[in-house]
């Protein structure tokens, strides 16, 4: 039964596409070799804001700091290259655009501490309401929990972070979910050491860069993903190409000077995983 939602309440659009833990991504068999397909749906294009929802009890975890330079110099990166010769249309292609981090805000654990999908919608949706974002269809809004916090539908125990689209307010907004790795940091995180001094900061960087490249690509649901259904991450999960050490940590990609541990990118015209 499809009871009638509240007035002015979102609408949810599903299914939502998951980044599976690294025990899921194996059980699933891994990245498929056909390349990716266009089904005719749109890409984000231009400049795609970025909004962060740090919900839950943040206190004084450094996540911040490892998660906003990250996320202020990804367009300046090869590897967010790869992403922008996705394009929409046959004749006259329009091609993805570059994120641009636009602004955080801290919420308390207003929804309690096991999150329904429904809930992580309506607390998107509160940010806008509420005045505290825009209303912006050309952006992308990240809920990111703390570590005490969990998403009912399978955070942690099968995947570790999604990316879906919704009605908020008579508009079509993107949104993502992101938990923190600190609550299982060997399913959700490359690595159980890090180059920026927080383990789950920088499993969270990892899964925000998943879900945002596959938002522009897809961001409707019916844009790029292959035969088996797989976006452009999907085929490259858990995969990292060649890597540096320091202090211990392993990376293989610098933003705004950070060293970061980032999953490869799956490259049109290589038709293969790829940084750049």
């Amino acid at each position: 039964m499809l009871a009638a939602k509240p007035k002015g309440a979102p609408t949810e659009t599903i299914p939502k596409k998951v980044f599976l833990n690294k025990g899921q991504a194996k059980l699933s068999g891994g990245a498929s070799s056909n390349n990716m397909k266009n089904h005719g749906g749109p890409v984000m294009q231009g400049t795609i804001n970025v909004y962060l929802i740090w919900y839950g009890n943040w206190g004084t975890n450094t996540a911040p700091n490892v998660i906003i330079p990250f996320l202020s110099g990804l367009k300046d990166t090869a590897w967010w290259a790869i992403t922008t010769t996705y394009y929409q249309g046959t004749t006259q292609l329009k091609y993805a655009g570059n994120p641009v981090y636009k602004n955080s805000t801290n919420v308390l654990n207003t929804y309690g501490t096991s999150l329904s999908n429904a809930n992580i919608q309506q607390i998107v949706s509160d940010s806008i309401t509420s005045g505290v974002f825009p209303s912006d269809t050309n952006g992308v809004y990240f809920v990111l929990t703390s570590a005490e916090v969990t998403a009912s539908s399978g955070f942690c125990t099968s995947y570790c972070g999604w990316h879906n689209h919704g009605t908020i307010g008579g508009k079509d907004i993107k949104y993502s979910f992101v938990g923190n790795p600190d609550r299982c940091i060997n399913s959700c995180a490359a690595q159980t050491t890090s180059p920026n001094g927080n383990a789950g900061a920088d499993g969270m960087a990892n899964i925000i860069a998943h879900e945002l490249t596959e938002t522009v690509t897809d961001p409707d649901l019916n844009g790029w993903y292959d035969a088996s259904g797989q976006e452009n991450a999907d085929k490259c999960a858990w995969t990292f190409g060649t890597m540096q050490t320091t202090n211990g940590a392993k990376w293989n990609m610098q933003s705004s000077g950070y060293n970061y541990l980032i999953q490869q990118n799956w490259s049109l015209t290589r038709i293969a995983c790829a940084m750049s």
